[in-house]
């Protein structure tokens, strides 16, 4: 876990916590295609619909990662969602970054944008559904990263991580 900005994120793929239409309007998906071109949102649009539940990888452009896995929290663009979402977008994205082979993975807060969900609540989301992934499923993953955008993130999921592991 750190605190930063995911474009700036060395990783073999970043999650984008997106919308079923693959639309990149706001928040994290705006923040990923400014840094890293158009392309992004084209070929994530050319996979749509994406259903809540699973993901697709796409090329990362110019962003300092080889893809971009776009994991819907939600069916169209800022709808409000629940944690139950984000647990299923997390397990999406490690499961298409297993299946494209990643050794590391970075996500941010999931949901915690326009989404609506609490952030506390997210962060269990996220960690539990880390934690059933890699119990659960033969991964090449040998990192995954959780990027929190600020302090009151960061602490959240320090707060899940300790419980979660205790």
């Amino acid at each position: 876990m750190r605190r930063g900005d995911l474009t700036k994120t060395s990783a073999d793929a970043l999650v984008n916590p997106a919308n079923s239409f693959g639309v990149m309007g706001g928040g994290v998906a705006a923040a990923l295609k400014a840094a890293g071109g158009e392309r992004i949102e084209k070929d994530a649009m050319a996979c749509a619909p994406i259903a809540v539940g699973k993901a697709v990888g796409v090329s990362a452009g110019a962003l300092p990662a080889r893809y971009v896995i776009h994991a819907p929290t939600m069916t169209r663009p800022a709808e409000k969602i629940h944690a139950k979402a984000v647990d299923m977008a997390t397990h999406a994205a490690l499961r298409e970054a297993t299946r494209l082979g990643c050794q590391t993975i970075a996500f941010p807060g999931m949901g915690t944008g326009v989404g609506g969900v609490n952030l506390v609540d997210a962060a269990h989301a996220m960690v539990g559904a880390i934690k059933f992934f890699l119990g659960k499923e033969k991964t090449s993953l040998k990192e995954i990263v959780l990027v929190a955008f600020d302090e009151e993130l960061e602490r959240a999921f320090d707060q899940a991580i300790g419980k979660l592991s205790g």
